[in-house]
């Protein structure tokens, strides 16, 4: 059981932190784990996201890869869902990756000090 809560509360620190990801600004799944003290663990950054979907609170289209591809583009309703969404904030995409990634990327170690 406790292995369940663990997890239950690492995707709950996973949401509080993607919550605080502004609009027109993009993370990757690394640096939430790193931020988190969980160095490595981006994959379950990634699951915890997946299971966020029925959560209409937690913007999980701001988190991409750590080269600004939309890897988790096919968890959304529909494949263009997440570069739509990232579109309406005016993160601009092509083939599915950032654009001007650098410039956008927010990085929650250096912005919640």
């Amino acid at each position: 059981m406790a292995k369940k809560d663990s997890k239950e509360n690492f995707f709950q620190h996973v949401y509080e932190v993607v919550q605080l990801i502004p609009r027109g600004r993009v993370t990757s799944y690394g640096a939430i784990a790193s931020y988190l003290g969980a160095k490595g663990s981006a994959r379950m950054v990634g699951w915890a996201l997946i299971a966020s979907h029925p959560m209409a609170r937690i913007p999980a289209h701001r988190v991409v890869n750590r080269i600004g591809m939309l890897t988790g583009s096919q968890h959304f309703d529909t494949p263009q869902a997440m570069q739509e969404r990232l579109e309406e904030e005016g993160v601009r995409v092509e083939s599915g990756q950032v654009q001007d990634f650098e410039k956008l990327f927010w990085d929650p170690a250096k912005e919640l000090l």
